[in-house]
Order: C-alpha cells, then sequence, then structure tokens
C-alpha cells in the first residue's frame, strides 16, 4: 500500500497550472521538521515536493498561502524524464489526495478583529441537542 499523510508549512505559495485538455494541478512543496535534532541539537527540515490536481489543485490555488499549516493524504510516486543535456533525471513527489488547511492564516493574526453582523444571535451551548 502506498499511502502518506503529512503536517507541515507551505514553502511556498501554491503554483496553479492547467493541462492542455483543462484539467488544474497544483505544485508547492511543504517543509516539515524532522523528529530527532542533529548534533548541534537542531532540528532540520525535510522539503517534499506536493502535486495536487482537479478539486484538491483548485482549493489549493484558491485558499492557500506560504506559512499555511496543512495536512495532506496521499502517495508517494517516482517519476522520470531526460534532462537538456541527454541524462535520466528521476522525480519523487508526493500526490495529493486531499489536501486541509489547519489553524489561521498566517496573515489572520495581523487583521483586526470583525464585529458580529446586526442580526448575530448568540447560542447557549447548553440548548444544542447534540
Amino acid at each position: 500500500m502506498n499511502k502518506v499523510i503529512l503536517i507541515g508549512h507551505l514553502a511556498n505559495d501554491p503554483e496553479p497550472h492547467t493541462t492542455q485538455s483543462g484539467i488544474s494541478r497544483s505544485s508547492f512543496r511543504i517543509t516539515i521538521q524532522r523528529r530527532y535534532a542533529n548534533a548541534n541539537g537542531e532540528r532540520e527540515a525535510d522539503f517534499l515536493p506536493v502535486v495536487a490536481w482537479r478539486a484538491a489543485a483548485d482549493f489549493c490555488n484558491k485558499y492557500l498561502s506560504k506559512g499555511r499549516l496543512i495536512s495532506i493524504e496521499g502517495s508517494i510516486q517516482t517519476r522520470s524524464y531526460a534532462a537538456q543535456d541527454g541524462s535520466k533525471r528521476y522525480v519523487t513527489e508526493i500526490i495529493a489526495d486531499s489536501v486541509e488547511a489547519l489553524g489561521k492564516r498566517p496573515d489572520a493574526a495581523r487583521k483586526e478583529p470583525t464585529q458580529a453582523p446586526d442580526d448575530f444571535t448568540e447560542v447557549d451551548y447548553d440548548d444544542v441537542p447534540f
């Protein structure tokens, strides 16, 4: 079984692409800190390339930006291509089946809180049936 679940921060803004047949794609890198510190006591991070397709790509392109904490569920894929110098190159990527934004957007912390609309009704959680 080829399944991976990752949680990390976007290292760059998603790059939107569209195939010739009109299918949307999004590519970006996710940074994930390693569990253990190195010899200097520092925790290193891995920068993993991610590709999302169709609805997942549309979500990424519309709502995600650099620094956002996200969760990715998908698989690992390795592909090869011929470089300009004729050598064969390999690329290992995470193919995202689903992407979920976690926490607040990085810029949300800097915004002033908004006032509730006039028709807002506060709910007493003791009255909620579940």
